[in-house]
């Protein structure tokens, strides 16, 4: 039998997701917040579309969610027209957003009372990891759950993997948003450096790329960096809110983040200058200001 699934968020990394499903002959139902967005996925993808999550995620096996922080997740699961409201006993909840590891105990905790898993698994890859089908995804829960729901996670992702209790996956996405904030800001810094020198830059990269400096972030955002392009990923303001996560996250665990706790003050000032939804590789333009 075709497996129903339900998915709730069709932003930026949802849409393609979503449609990857389709392409994997699961029957796919979607809600999105603005009507008109799940209108243009249908114009692209199989499907079905609802007027609310209840509605989205009734009679369905997976019911997948990607929002944009812990208010919207509360929202979309437990609401008064959420998914808990009408999923069903074995459904399992698969949440993508980005958010604490606090919120998705708690909703792990309401969705068992009802006799429902719930998985947090965030995302990394961004939106070309989401439209190529090439995320990789951290997940925390209940093993037993991760491998009814594998099969249907392979559809957009390379790789994808079990790493703990609820609330895992939040935690490995904390520590994939610190690495991110440091790597970029040595990026723009070296680029800085690179620039004031006179050297050209794009040469010393194609260099330095293969060496012991190379990055996923130096193979794919050097040049748009040196080219003052900033239209091209995750915008500054869902990093904050990520590292703003990460940060709460450390002073209750005890851990010292004094990169991260800069960088997002780095990011604070891209935002001043109007950067709020440049990428995060923005962090170039607050070190060439004149």
């Amino acid at each position: 039998m075709t497996t129903k699934v339900a998915f709730i968020g069709l932003g930026v990394m949802g849409f393609p997701m979503a449609g990857h499903l389709t392409k994997c002959d699961f029957d796919v139902t979607v809600f999105n917040r603005t009507q008109s967005k799940a209108d243009k996925w249908l114009i692209s993808y199989n499907g079905q579309a609802k007027t609310s999550p209840a509605k989205a995620a009734k009679d369905t096996d997976i019911i997948f969610i990607c929002v944009g922080n812990d208010h919207d997740l509360r929202s979309v699961v437990c609401g008064s027209d959420g998914v808990l409201s009408t999923a069903k006993n074995g459904a399992i909840i698969v949440d993508h957003t980005t958010a604490s590891a606090d919120v998705a105990r708690e909703l792990a905790a309401l969705s068992a009372a009802q006799e429902v898993a719930f998985l947090d698994a965030p995302v990394s890859g961004g939106e070309a990891g989401a439209i190529n089908g090439q995320l990789t995804v951290m997940i925390g829960g209940d093993k037993q759950a991760f491998n009814k729901v594998k099969p249907a996670i392979d559809a957009y992702a390379k790789f994808s993997q079990l790493l703990g209790p609820t609330g895992s996956g939040q935690l490995a996405k904390m520590m994939n948003q610190i690495c991110i904030a440091g790597v970029v800001q040595g990026l723009a810094e070296a680029l800085h450096f690179g620039q004031n020198a006179g050297l050209d830059c794009e040469s010393v990269i194609d260099v330095i790329s293969k060496g012991a400096a190379q990055s996923w972030q130096m193979d794919n955002r050097s040049k748009t960096m040196l080219a003052g392009e900033y239209e091209f990923g995750f915008a500054v303001d869902w990093m904050r809110k990520d590292l703003g996560i990460a940060l709460e996250e450390a002073r209750r665990n005890g851990s010292t983040l004094s990169l991260t706790a800069l960088v997002d003050q780095f990011y604070a000032d891209v935002q001043r200058q109007g950067g709020n939804r440049y990428d995060t590789s923005s962090l170039l333009t607050r070190l060439n200001q004149p």
